[in-house]
């Protein structure tokens, strides 16, 4: 009997169950293994270095859990790790898998959405300091200008439970305010962190209804679709039982509590070390 194969998708916390839920219902076939490193996050504030470690530790864990391509479903993880696993690690030590991220598939669109040619991003500290968003677009629509604005208080908010109180509005409004002073144009804004769908009816009270509001869940399923379409070989080997497995580095009991806000139905993970 062939063992099982499944996709695996990592965040350093409760954010990239967000992405997972849009890849599962866009590909509901096949198996997948969520990791959340909720043990060591947040990683927003966390230094390069750091973030790159504990990143690719998550990643060699679901290699050995038999995953042969993996999702780093994590802004901050994409901005300041990813380029290195793919150009070092995976060539060096796991050429036969692959690693895949967040940012790049929404970079890839979000020219077709902006008439003004100016495109907003809200993030973590981390994935605003890496510039990740502004080079990225760069390469795929030269002329547009990005805006970038750091919200360091938008995933305590949404962790803490508080995303729905009156208390977050202000954090809200203060972050988009800053952001619409950088530039009145700003038509299309990406939501830089996997965290923020949560978030997206607060936002939308500050906001006009003409802009368009970028969600990294939906963009990434269809991109992930794609790929395993342009990649036959990689998904041959990706196991289809429609299981989803969940693990984290920490409490098994407090994931599972904030785990169903993000994944919209009820998650039973189990304890993993890094």
């Amino acid at each position: 009997m062939l063992r099982k194969q499944p996709i695996g998708v990592f965040d350093s916390g409760y954010g990239g169950l967000t992405v997972l839920k849009e890849i599962v219902k866009k590909l509901p076939q096949y198996d997948y293994i969520y990791l959340g490193d909720n043990a060591r996050t947040p990683y927003g504030n966390r230094s390069f270095e750091t973030v790159y470690q504990y990143t690719l530790q998550s990643v060699e864990k679901l290699f050995s859990m038999n995953c042969n391509l993996v999702i780093i479903a994590c802004n901050t993880a994409s901005a300041k790790a990813l380029r290195n696993i793919q150009q070092v690690d995976l060539q060096k030590k796991y050429p036969d898998k692959r690693v895949l991220g967040v940012i790049r598939p929404t970079t890839e669109i979000v020219g077709k959405y902006s008439k003004t040619g100016h495109v907003g991003v809200l993030g973590t500290k981390g994935t605003v300091a890496s510039n990740s968003y502004p080079i990225e677009i760069e390469k795929f629509f030269p002329e547009v200008k990005v805006f970038q604005e750091a919200c360091p208080m938008w995933v305590p908010l949404v962790e803490n439970n508080e995303y729905k109180s009156d208390s977050a509005d202000y954090f809200i409004k203060k972050n988009l305010d800053h952001l619409f002073e950088k530039s009145s144009e700003i038509d299309t804004i990406i939501l830089g962190c996997t965290h923020y769908p949560l978030l997206i009816e607060k936002i939308k009270k500050f906001i006009p209804d003409s802009i368009h509001l970028l969600s990294q869940g939906e963009i990434v399923a269809e991109s992930l679709a794609d790929y395993l379409k342009r990649h036959p070989e990689m998904e041959s080997r990706c196991s289809k039982g429609g299981v989803v497995d969940f693990y984290t580095s920490d409490s098994e009991e407090s994931f599972n509590q904030s785990a169903t806000i993000f994944f919209d139905k009820e998650v039973k993970a189990k304890h993993i070390a890094l």
